[in-house]
């Protein structure tokens, strides 16, 4: 087992042309094949599909596989193979439907020729990128995104190989400041260079990890980080930043599985000094996160941030990024779809109605039903029920409280 956890992924071969980016690039076509043979023989990954159809034996299961990646060249072509019909399934099963408004994009780009960097707020480990990826798909976009994941959840060879397979590319965590800047320059320059070389759309999210309360903020490193990778010519952050052409966009979860996770992490870290999430805590996030119930999911895709970008560009470099940060939560905020349970848990908290109008009484029986099922899973010892139940309420409520400052 521990060598199959440690144990690195095979180098790719010399494919020519620049190989800078091969630390933390997704696969390259000539890499498929071999990436996907690799996978098949993982004995993890063997396990993993045993346990979803056991009663097809190795060999069956293999050759169907294979015979399923045929004519598949590239990782776009293995995320709509393979990816795609998983995605739209977990959609049926575990929503109430997703919807993707590009309103904004389209009044920008009406012939969609363009790349973007999508930059926002961030719910769900998994889904967040791959629900944007078919909805793309579903409204005539050419290609999908390529997607930032921390090298924290990649603790498996396959679950690496899978995830470079489908077009994701590294984030290094836990690095000294010195390695984290010489990371943070390596991915700048790929995200230029998969934008502006590649033609693919980007997907980041605007702070490292969740946000867990769900009160959105984009972080200035980020955006700081995305200029790093600009042509040395551009000096100034703005046209640095052109390149990439940043939509701001707001993924909005009626509910989100993951609520009572996050809320018992905040009581282990209030409780616990030096509370660190474990590997199993990550995967456990990612399994509820994917196969929990969402309610309704919205996409809203905010104008790309080169429509406005002229009007901050003579800033000083120490105020260019707050102030773009700062603008880029308004889009965001801006842009949630707000549900009835976000206004009930606002309602709680500030112990009012002021908000009733935006819900029924069948709505307000549904939420705290829901919340005293999500409660009722945390087993943690000390359990803070009270405490748990603000973290929640607050979880839903923040949306509420952050649209309705931009509104003012």
């Amino acid at each position: 087992m521990e060598e199959m956890i440690h144990r690195s992924d095979p180098q790719p071969p010399n494919l020519g042309g620049s190989r800078e980016f091969d630390e933390i690039r997704p696969y390259e076509p000539e890499e498929m094949k071999q990436a996907f043979n690799d996978l098949l023989n993982d004995r993890q990954f063997q396990l993993i599909l045993k346990g979803f159809v056991p009663w097809l034996p190795k060999s069956l299961r293999n050759g169907l596989l294979k015979l399923a990646f045929t004519g598949v060249k590239t990782p776009l072509d293995f995320q709509l193979r393979f990816m795609k019909p998983i995605v739209w399934y977990i959609i049926r099963k575990h929503t109430d439907g997703c919807t993707f408004d590009d309103r904004d994009l389209k009044g920008v780009d009406p012939q969609k020729t363009g790349r973007y960097t999508f930059v926002s707020n961030h719910r769900d480990i998994v889904l967040d990128s791959a629900f944007l990826d078919v909805m793309l798909v579903a409204n005539g976009y050419p290609t999908t995104v390529e997607i930032g994941i921390g090298d924290n959840l990649l603790i498996y060879p396959w679950i690496k190989r899978l995830v470079r397979m489908n077009k994701a590319f590294t984030v290094r965590r836990g690095l000294s400041p010195k390695e984290m800047l010489r990371s943070s320059q390596l991915m700048s320059r790929y995200i230029h260079y998969a934008v502006t070389q590649k033609q693919e759309n980007i997907w980041i999210a605007q702070r490292e990890g969740r946000a867990k309360d769900s009160n959105d903020r984009t972080q200035d490193s980020v955006l700081k980080m995305l200029a790093m990778g600009a042509p040395d010519e551009l000096k100034n952050p703005a046209d640095r930043l052109r390149e990439l052409n940043i939509v701001p966009l707001t993924i909005s979860y009626e509910f989100d599985p993951c609520d009572y996770l996050k809320a018992q992490e905040f009581q282990e870290k209030r409780d616990i000094p030096g509370f660190k999430k474990s590997r199993q805590d990550d995967l456990d996030n990612m399994k509820t996160g994917i196969f929990g119930y969402k309610g309704r999911v919205m996409y809203h895709c905010a104008a790309p941030v080169n429509t406005w970008i002229d009007e901050l560009a003579e800033l000083p470099k120490t105020e260019f990024f707050t102030a773009l940060a700062q603008r880029m939560d308004k889009d965001i905020h801006r842009g949630y779809q707000l549900f009835p349970c976000n206004y009930i848990a606002l309602d709680e908290l500030e112990g009012s109605a002021a908000h009733a109008t935006h819900y029924t009484a069948d709505d307000k029986t549904r939420f705290e039903t829901y919340l005293a099922g999500q409660l009722a899973k945390i087993s943690i010892p000390n359990k803070d029920e009270a405490f748990l139940r603000d973290c929640m309420l607050k979880m839903y409520a923040n949306p509420a409280v952050n649209q309705m400052k931009v509104k003012k």
